[in-house]
């Protein structure tokens, strides 16, 4: 049985600094896309960066370019997310999930469709 694990999540100070882990039992990483998604209260759950396989491609949504970062550890089978200069805006529950290898990730977007296996999602909250 396939499971997909977040981790990292937390309280932070605007400004701060969070980096999310994402592991999984079942599937070998270096085969597969994988997506961070977040849904903040009362909005629909957003598309944020992804890591293309086999070309490790990555995409990330305008408001969090440039602040935050992907990236595949091969030898631990996790993806994380590097999470910079964190705003309010950010808060949200951040999960991450992972497509077929050739989908879900391409440079200008994030297939939300494609995705197959979910995890539950860590809490991200950023406030003085």
């Amino acid at each position: 049985q396939v499971q997909v694990v977040e981790s990292g999540g937390g309280l932070v100070q605007p400004g701060g600094s969070l980096r999310l882990s994402c592991t999984t039992s079942g599937l070998d990483l270096k085969y597969y896309t994988i997506g961070w998604f977040r849904q903040a209260p009362g909005k629909e759950r957003e598309a944020i960066s992804c890591i293309g396989n086999p070309n490790r491609i990555t995409y990330y949504t305008d408001s969090v370019k440039d602040r935050f970062l992907i990236s595949f550890d091969n030898a631990k089978n996790t993806v994380y997310l590097e999470m910079n200069s964190l705003k309010p805006d950010d808060t949200a529950v951040y999960y991450c999930a992972s497509a077929q290898a050739g989908y879900g990730c391409t440079g200008r977007s994030s297939i939300t469709t494609d995705y197959d296996y979910w995890g539950q999602g860590t809490q991200v909250t950023v406030s003085p």
